[in-house]
């Protein structure tokens, strides 16, 4: 029988700030703040350096235990144990996060067929010596394979400094794992399908890459015996463009259809609802299209969790989770009666708004040197600064760094190519708008526009021609804040 042991009053002070940061969003303020008291002995650093820092103060605080005989569950009961339990949970995540991601590689390279777990005997194996069992190995490997998958997705897809951007990702951690991971953990693992997410945000934004990041992060199970999860990630994420089809043709795509129920009808078939993973999630894109008929027969899915396929009578389960997303602006929907009230309230346990390249751009001008280096490396396969630099200096001399890119993302990528083809881009024409001096000077001879946003028509031209906000707050006398509200009420006028 293993001696029962406490820990010190030192030891419990450490350990429970690695147990807040095993439940803190990696994305949020706090989990900086903890690592950076976890290793306060440690120099100062940030990003993936500051979390090298705090497992190598980890390591050595889990080396006194060793070295006592004390690194075993079973040494402790209570409160104690339950904290090392946190503790020896948050060290197994970071000990195999990198082989976690050999596995998503290779589960990506398998498409729907899951892989085995290579590094599974090495996992248990290490989980048993610090006195798990089995289902507590089998729990911590599914979580910290999701853990991983969450992190992955977030983090290598949704690139960007900015303040938005880093509010998008630490909304997308929470909209997966709620807003406490333990909570999650505790109530919600597997039981995430009825909290539905609306994503919003212009054309050529990333609401897809959202939409993907959330589906690819929901909980599988981990077969034991198999050594492998019982579904591939790939395969739990579905997305349907409601946009793509006519009215007649929506039904059937989304929830099929029966042999015969109308002409062409020539074989049963199974629509997209009926083809989503129990674990999985479903991307309805443009949902703001679709008829109030349809949107009645998604509510009744939402609510009840089973539908009728086209001409049948028999009850399909639904168990997925469903993520709704439209690039038209939803209160106007609401407003005209397109989009229906009922329908708006069981999909908004989430609302997630995926900004603007103007908007990311504006609070941080190096936003678009990360992109367009992201860019780059994903479109000829590896990282390329010098031709970053010539799509930088096309970008310079065509467009200007204020270039309110109307496509957003989307055209960024397009951007990339063209110059890469051409080594040219000169803009989307289309909203190729007059001269702002010359727009200004003729809005003043026929007296026609409000004060407001003649100012911010004044400050924008003020921006173009000094580029910082600071030397237009110095010449137009007002305060910093004050300017760049301006130029964005400005930008965003234009571009509606």
């Amino acid at each position: 029988m293993t001696k029962e042991n406490n820990l010190t009053a030192q030891e419990r002070e450490f350990f429970v700030l690695v147990q807040e940061a095993a439940f803190a969003n990696p994305f949020g303020e706090q989990r900086l703040s903890l690592d950076s008291r976890i290793a306060s002995g440690e120099e100062a650093a940030s990003g993936n350096h500051q979390i090298e820092k705090t497992l190598r103060v980890l390591e050595n605080q889990l080396q006194v235990l060793s070295d006592s005989n004390r690194d075993n569950l079973n040494a402790f009961t209570g409160e104690d144990r339950d904290l090392l339990e946190s503790v020896f949970l948050f060290d197994f995540f970071y000990r195999f996060r990198k082989k976690f991601d050999d596995h998503i590689r290779a589960q990506i390279a398998a498409d729907d067929k899951p892989v085995k777990l290579l590094f599974a005997g090495e996992a248990i194996a290490g989980l048993q010596n610090r006195g798990f069992d089995i289902p507590g190995i089998t729990h911590a490997i599914e979580m910290g394979y999701q853990l991983r998958r969450a992190f992955y997705f977030i983090n290598q897809s949704l690139i960007g400094r900015s303040p938005i951007m880093k509010g998008l990702r630490r909304d997308l951690w929470n909209n997966i794992f709620t807003h406490n991971l333990n909570l999650y953990d505790t109530y919600l693992r597997g039981r995430m399908e009825d909290f539905s997410t609306l994503l919003l945000g212009e054309t050529g934004t990333g609401k897809g890459t959202v939409a993907g990041a959330i589906g690819r992060s929901g909980y599988i199970p981990f077969n034991m015996k198999k050594r492998i999860f019982t579904d591939s990630f790939t395969s739990n994420f579905k997305s349907i463009n409601l946009s793509q089809y006519a009215e007649n043709l929506i039904e059937s795509e989304l929830f099929g259809h029966k042999k015969g129920s109308f002409t062409g009808a020539v074989e049963n078939y199974s629509g997209a609802l009926e083809n989503c993973s129990p674990h999985g999630s479903i991307l309805l894109d443009e949902i703001g299209e679709i008829s109030n008929p349809v949107q009645i027969k998604l509510l009744q899915v939402l609510q009840e969790r089973f539908f009728y396929p086209v001409g049948s009578h028999i009850k399909v389960p639904f168990h997925g989770r469903v993520i709704g997303a439209t690039n038209r602006k939803i209160d106007e929907l609401r407003t005209s009666g397109q989009f229906r009230d009922d329908f708006f309230y069981r999909l908004c346990s989430d609302v997630i708004t995926v900004p603007p390249l103007r908007q990311r751009i504006r609070e941080d001008s190096r936003e678009l040197d990360d992109l367009l280096s992201h860019i780059v490396s994903k479109t000829v396969g590896k990282p390329s600064p010098e031709l970053v630099d010539m799509v930088k200096k096309v970008i310079d001399k065509n467009l200007g760094r204020e270039y309110p890119w109307y496509g957003n993302v989307r055209e960024l990528e397009q951007c990339v190519r063209r110059v890469l083809l051409k080594r040219d881009y000169g803009g989307d024409k289309k909203y190729v708008a007059p001269d702002l001096r010359s727009k200004l000077a003729a809005t003043l001879e026929s007296g026609d526009m409000p004060a407001q946003k003649l100012m911010a028509g004044y400050c924008k031209l003020l921006y173009r021609r000094h580029g910082t906000f600071e030397e237009v707050a110095r010449r137009t006398c007002l305060d910093r804040r004050t300017v760049t509200k301006y130029i964005s009420e400005w930008d965003d006028q234009e571009h509606d």
